[in-house]
């Protein structure tokens, strides 16, 4: 039931701890699994105080052991040790503070953790977080690298060494962070979200020298892998050693077998780039001389032809072939005009042989009434008609005086 209070009745200190503590031991026990961070042992005390430190988050909590719980793994448990206990919370009220009361406490062996990693590892790639087709190619040439990794630790050395030699102007951005330890994931993730929102940045290199399988599992953490699953900037995992395969190296684009190899992978060499360049400019250079060679001795080829080894010859066979026809035309046309002047001739005597004066001219005459109408029978005329006579030197008036007789 919710309490009843108000400004005018708050509810005192004591009261509100007590409540608290009466929410808490109503929880039972649960399994808890952490890294140890402190330990107190105290001469002659009963209690073994330790701190449990989420091994992803940064989170931990008090623990208290009866030296009964606590002596069996006396001898095997110390500070950086991962643990599996059964504890129950409880809360000290004057202090107001919670922490854990442990019955049993377990060490994670090897066996456990690679079987918590292969079941995570399952899981993850069902989710696609493995997939191939998810990965992006690294860029031919980063202008700047981010690389994740230990402070003055060889990784980082081996990784800033040969890729500066391999590409002596390549940029680097470095996040120093702890690679082993409760204080390595958050980090990690937060240097990699860090260099991923950098607009410089063009590739992430998480490195790390090579350990035992409980050096590197925070490289298997599922927060982790999560985090660089997330990550818009290609990332490389150059984890360990060629065996070693902790799960970044699934979800990473492109995972290097050491952080040497890394640097190899990252930044193209200076040396086989110029040779490469020297070989194509020497290919470019044999292909131009190639397609000269080739056009030369086309144009040679064409030079050779008639039509271009004398071009005045094919002008004058064709000056030659224009004054055939010029007097070729000149002999039809000399031929159609003499045709056509003796057909003209013909036609001229034939016009005058038929035409009414020179009828004339031998001694007929033609007879027009006066309408102007000629003459052509005697019935058309009778006595005393006024006729015109018209003959080949001109006219003059007749007039009938006789009338024509049937």
């Amino acid at each position: 039931m919710a309490l009843e209070n108000s400004p005018d009745a708050p509810i005192p200190v004591g009261r509100v701890s007590q409540l608290i503590g009466g929410w808490i031991n109503r929880l039972g026990a649960v399994w808890v699994e952490g890294q140890i961070t402190q330990l107190s042992r105290r001469p002659g005390a009963g209690v073994v105080f330790l701190t449990l430190r989420d091994t992803s988050q940064d989170v931990s909590l008090s623990v208290t052991c009866y030296r009964a719980a606590f002596d069996p793994v006396a001898e095997l448990v110390t500070e950086g040790s991962r643990v599996v206990l059964h504890a129950k919370p409880e809360w000290y009220g004057p202090r107001g503070t919670l922490s854990l009361r442990a019955a049993e406490i377990r060490l994670v062996g090897l066996g456990d953790l690679l079987a918590r990693l292969e079941l995570l590892k399952r899981t993850l790639g069902a989710e696609g977080l493995f997939a191939a087709e998810r990965k992006r190619p690294l860029p031919f040439l980063p202008q700047c690298v981010g690389l994740v990794t230990g402070r003055a630790s060889a990784a980082e050395r081996d990784v800033l060494q040969n890729a500066q030699r391999r590409w002596p102007a390549v940029r680097f951005e470095v996040r120093n962070v702890p690679v082993q330890g409760v204080h390595a994931v958050p980090e990690v993730i937060a240097a990699v979200k860090e260099l991923d929102e950098h607009p410089e940045v063009d590739v992430i290199i998480i490195a790390r020298g090579g350990g035992s399988v409980e050096d590197l599992l925070p490289f298997s953490d599922e927060q982790l892998v999560r985090a660089v699953a997330a990550a818009r900037t290609p990332v490389v995992s150059a984890i360990g050693h060629e065996p070693d395969q902790p799960l970044l190296d699934y979800v990473a684009d492109l995972r290097a077998s050491t952080p040497t190899d890394a640097a190899k992978r990252v930044v193209p060499d200076v040396r086989e780039e110029l040779a490469r360049v020297h070989g194509l400019r020497d290919r470019a250079r044999h292909g131009i001389r190639a397609r000269l060679e080739r056009e030369r001795g086309g144009l040679e080829a064409v030079r050779s032809r008639p039509v271009l080894a004398a071009p005045h010859r094919m002008v004058d066979e064709r000056a030659a072939q224009l004054a055939a026809l010029l007097e070729r035309s000149r002999r039809t046309l000399d031929h159609r005009l003499d045709r056509a002047a003796s057909e003209l001739a013909h036609t001229l005597a034939r016009v005058v042989a038929l035409s009414p004066a020179a009828t004339l001219q031998r001694g007929y005459a033609v007879l027009q009434r006066e309408d102007g109408a000629v003459v052509r029978d005697p019935a058309q005329v009778g006595a005393g008609d006024a006729l015109r006579a018209r003959v080949a030197e001109g006219e003059f008036a007749v007039t009938v005086v006789t009338a024509p007789q049937d």
